[in-house]
């Protein structure tokens, strides 16, 4: 009944008992205080069956919180495990065990940090920057959401049963296989991708429609902010890669259940395969992450330069470019596999050009400055701490799109510090920057600058302090994934400040904790004001701090591509003479029950539990089907109620 579980899932590590007792005690705490202070009732009603956009969009933030302080963890135990193991030393974790860590580490901050702050940002953002009361399918949002939570929990629950993937964050195979990785391990793996993935998919659907056919009347899409276009290109390639992923971990599931050759040496089996496929889904996954950073880069730094952004419609075609070069760059992933001088040379050569439409962003970014009044609240530091980070990444990268030089570099640590720069400069910063900007607009109040400023300058100071040594560790010859270094390598001194670096990243990480903390405590003090360049220029800021739930009281008419400043000045209009009444979609569990069978699902997957697989699969249909029959989704907000709230807020 219990298919291959046993007692013997349960880790004997040291470690990783005191992982999962800390992760049961501090789950049960949260649950306990919950029915203590009588707020379970609340939480569930207002917010874990919440449709509303804005609620979703925080539920992904705080997920993405959760999970980075688990992969952050990860990277400090990766980090004193090297600096403890030079010489005759074998530190604190076994080999298996270290392999573990980093393979949980990335495949954590790609698919459970970065995509949920993404997907977070859409949800607060896109419906309200293109003048629509919701997304288009409300239900479907909330589903993506759980999916993702219930991938998130199976890959945590995999510190408690059994073991993780050994295999690095993409499995290649014949590793991945099920003669080299017997255990659970990469089981966990594929079933917590496959189940957030199908998540990642539904909600880059549910944007991809809300932005093609929600928008105010009179947005055109060259009239739609640039936040929006990027997360419109994003969605897009979310779209067209993510079923690559899905086709991926399910064939080697299939090589791992029931025995098939798809990846295998054998029976016309190529391994090749798999790992050509893997990237054609995972370098296109990079600019998914990178483009919405853009975006919130272009809207911070023209709101905080006080000036229109330059080149509105440069930024746009090289968003679009980058969009479709990003499938064509794949194979620089591998130029060391033998396939070619010919192919090696094309992707080189594509690999540079891509640099083109980015530098293209980074100039427009430094015109909109130039010769602005530019005010240096934390979301603009971030931005310029980017601009520099990034285009330090972006010349390593065009560096290692040279594939004599790749051929050198390939699975060292200068590699690993490239995919930082530009993952940590682009992708992190980005959102922090956007999360600082717009959190005024959904809980009315400002985040504290004083700690918000020096958690960046921890940020960018450990940062460079930890990875730039890894730069020069990857020139003399230093692989990476080593869980022991011998002695004599003369690579102690720089191990020891690059894990300097991540002491002041941890800084930053507390600083940005009791930063909301305390804004939180002080948002009284903290109010958002008209006026002030944090109220930015989109059409977003033509609704109130915090949002009501309806977002629109009458859905506005768009005249330009800066619309919140027309309202501002006068040249459009925004006061409602009359309201009517409009409908908005009831909450609903469905979605979360959904989530709850799809990780029963994965479980009964993982350990060989078939009749759990069965009637897990079955539980889902079922919900899937009676939604479907559920004819009753929807509420009014009558015309009356609407002008007393609007009434309320004006006052």
């Amino acid at each position: 009944m219990l298919g291959n579980l046993t007692l013997s899932a349960i880790p004997n590590n040291p470690i990783t008992l005191g992982a999962s007792i800390f992760m049961a005690m501090a789950a049960l705490s949260i649950i306990g205080a919950l029915f203590y202070f009588k707020k379970w009732k609340w939480l569930w009603t207002e917010w874990l069956t919440s449709l509303d956009h804005k609620k979703i969009g925080v539920m992904y933030i705080i997920l993405a919180f959760v999970m980075i302080l688990r992969g952050f963890s990860d990277a400090v135990m990766m980090r004193l495990q090297q600096i403890l193991s030079v010489g005759n030393s074998a530190g604190f974790l076994p080999p298996e065990h270290y392999d573990q860590i980093f393979t949980a580490h990335g495949v954590i901050m790609v698919f459970f940090v970065a995509m949920p702050l993404m997907f977070g940002l859409f949800n607060l953002v896109v419906p309200l920057q293109i003048g629509a009361r919701d997304v288009a399918f409300p239900f479907l949002n909330s589903m993506s959401l759980w999916l993702t939570v219930a991938g998130a929990v199976l890959v945590n629950l995999s510190l408690v049963l059994g073991e993780f993937a050994a295999t690095g964050w993409l499995a290649y195979p014949p590793l991945s296989g099920i003669v080299y990785s017997p255990g659970v391990g990469v089981d966990y793996y594929i079933w917590a991708l496959q189940i957030a993935g199908v998540g990642s998919l539904v909600s880059g659907i549910n944007f991809f429609v809300t932005i093609l056919m929600m928008r105010a009347p009179g947005m055109t899409m060259m009239r739609m902010p640039v936040f929006v276009w990027t997360a419109f290109s994003s969605v897009a390639l979310v779209i067209i890669i993510f079923p690559i992923l899905t086709a991926s971990l399910g064939m080697l599931s299939l090589d791992r259940l029931l025995g098939m050759h798809f990846f295998t040496a054998g029976f016309g089996g190529n391994a090749m395969m798999y790992v050509n496929l893997i990237w054609a889904w995972g370098h296109p996954e990079v600019y998914v992450l990178v483009l919405p950073a853009f975006g919130i880069f272009s809207e911070v730094v023209s709101a905080f330069s006080q000036k229109k952004l330059f080149g509105y419609t440069t930024m746009i075609y090289a968003t679009v470019v980058i969009t479709l070069f990003s499938f064509l760059v794949w194979a620089h992933h591998f130029f060391t596999m033998g396939a070619g001088a010919n192919v090696n040379a094309f992707f080189g050569i594509m690999t540079m050009i891509i640099a083109i439409p980015t530098g293209v962003k980074v100039f427009n970014w430094l015109f909109t400055m130039f010769r602005g009044r530019i005010i240096f609240a934390s979301p603009m530091l971030w931005t310029i701490g980017f601009i520099f980070t990034f285009t330090i990444g972006g010349m390593t990268g065009v560096l290692l799109s040279v594939p004599a030089a790749d051929f050198q570099l390939h699975n060292s640590l200068f590699l690993i510090a490239h995919f930082h720069n530009t993952i940590i400069g682009g992708v992190v910063f980005g959102y922090f920057a956007g999360i600082t900007y717009w959190f005024p607009k959904i809980f009315g109040f400002k985040l504290n600058e004083r700690l918000g400023k020096a958690a960046f300058w921890h940020w960018i100071v450990g940062f460079f302090v930890a990875f730039v040594p890894l730069y020069i560790l990857g020139l003399q010859g230093m692989t990476r994934r080593l869980s022991h270094i011998d002695a004599g390598t003369g690579w102690e001194p720089l191990l020891y400040v690059s894990m300097a670096g991540v002491v002041i990243i941890g800084i930053g990480v507390v600083l940005q904790v009791l930063q909301f903390i305390v804004s939180i405590r002080d948002r009284k003090k903290n109010l958002d004001t008209t006026g002030d360049p944090w109220n930015g220029r989109t059409l977003e800021w033509s609704t109130s701090s915090p949002p009501p739930f309806y977002n629109f009281a009458i859905i506005p008419t768009v005249h330009g591509r800066h619309a919140f400043w027309d309202m501002k000045y006068g040249a459009g209009e925004h006061n409602a003479s009359h309201y009517e009444d409009i409908e908005m979609p009831k909450n609903t569990a469905t979605g979360f029950y959904i989530a709850g069978a799809s990780f029963l699902l994965g479980f009964g997957l993982i350990w060989h539990m078939w009749w759990l697989a069965v009637l897990s699969l079955v539980m889902i249909l079922a919900l899937l089907m009676m939604r479907s029959f559920d004819y009753d989704t929807e509420y009014v907000v009558t015309a009356k109620q609407i002008a007393s709230i609007e009434g309320e807020r004006n006052k």
